[in-house]
């Protein structure tokens, strides 16, 4: 359970995947042909990333036998549980984390021997200590098209190594490169996909998963049984992160407001109030990630199935027409 840096090895959170809030999706499977697809909840990215990282890192033969997955992208707005999830999937697994984060290694192992040192060292070093997690934060800025001049940290110094160290990984190596982003359509997307073989988009927290967080947390600090509108709060935090959920509950409950609960209990203005603090997700940014999503390889190939499906099903309803038309 640790994280090994360049200078010293540093402890990361002990968490779990079932600690990541929220509620799996209840909508009903919808036709392919209406136009509108059920959207994903945050109790499925837990899922899925149970079945994706997981799962398959537990064992060597759990490893080998299933499928090869060797990276992973997590996308998802400031404060949705990016970071959580990774220390979550090191947690479950018992892995090795390595943070290849830019900021991170910036002047050191420097020049064109150093950055081969390094990549030597990860890849060696990770299959040694494995189960290991490559970990990068703000996986989009080794691809952006144009750096910042603000921006000291040499993002780009890994453009070209980061597909070799993912072709280096074979079935009996436990060792997966999972990078975490915030704004995902700043990249080149068709460098990022030939670096990261999935992508796991955060949604925001729907009704369901937003009213689990904060029934959850709340009942940390007062009986569930005490008069509280928990349906107010959770309509009010609509556009909110888990994470601005988590942080204004935070800032609320302190010792010595739970210690005055039993004298002077908790309203939901007090939560509003702290909750306003927090940035909201924009309509805009929500659009661009659907925006980007759609130009995921898994969805674009999913998209071009259906749009191929309903020119075969036009076809047939012009030839059953113009049939009838003949017999008429």
């Amino acid at each position: 359970m640790a994280c090994i840096s360049w200078l010293n090895r540093v402890r990361y959170p002990e968490v779990y995947i079932t600690d990541f809030q929220g509620d799996i999706s209840f909508f009903a499977p919808a036709k392919y042909n209406t136009g509108l697809d059920p959207p994903i909840a945050l109790g499925d990215v837990r899922q899925l990333l149970m079945e994706y990282c997981v799962v398959p890192m537990l064992t060597p033969n759990l490893h080998q036998t299933t499928p090869h997955i060797k990276s992973l992208l997590l996308a998802g707005s400031k404060g949705s549980g990016k970071h959580h999830l990774v220390h979550a999937i090191c947690t479950e697994t018992g892995s090795v984390l390595f943070d290849l984060t830019p900021a991170n290694i910036v002047g050191k192992y420097p020049g064109k021997s150093g950055l081969i040192m390094l990549i030597h060292l990860v890849l060696k070093v990770s299959r040694l200590l494995q189960p290991s997690v490559i970990f990068m934060d703000c996986a989009e800025r080794p691809f952006v098209k144009k750096i910042p001049k603000t921006d000291k940290s040499d993002p780009k110094r890994l453009k070209k190594d980061l597909p070799k160290i993912i072709k280096n990984f074979s079935p009996e190596d436990r060792v997966m490169l999972v990078g975490v982003t915030s704004c995902p359509w700043e990249s080149d997307q068709k460098l990022l996909q030939q670096v990261y073989q999935k992508f796991v988009m955060i949604p925001p927290p729907n009704y369901s998963s937003r009213y689990t967080a904060w029934n959850k947390l709340l009942g940390e600090y007062m009986p569930n049984n005490w008069q509280f509108d928990m349906g107010l709060v959770t309509r009010i935090s609509d556009a909110y992160t888990i994470g601005s959920i988590i942080s204004s509950i935070q800032e609320v409950m302190t010792v010595k407001r739970t210690l005055q609960l039993r004298i002077h209990s908790l309203s939901p203005l007090e939560l509003v109030n702290a909750l306003c603090k927090r940035t909201p997700i924009y309509k805009e940014e929500e659009e661009s990630f659907e925006q980007w999503w759609t130009k995921v390889p898994i969805v674009r190939k999913r998209l071009r199935a259906v749009e191929m499906l309903l020119e075969e099903q036009a076809e047939i309803q012009a030839k059953q027409q113009a049939n009838a038309k003949k017999k008429a």
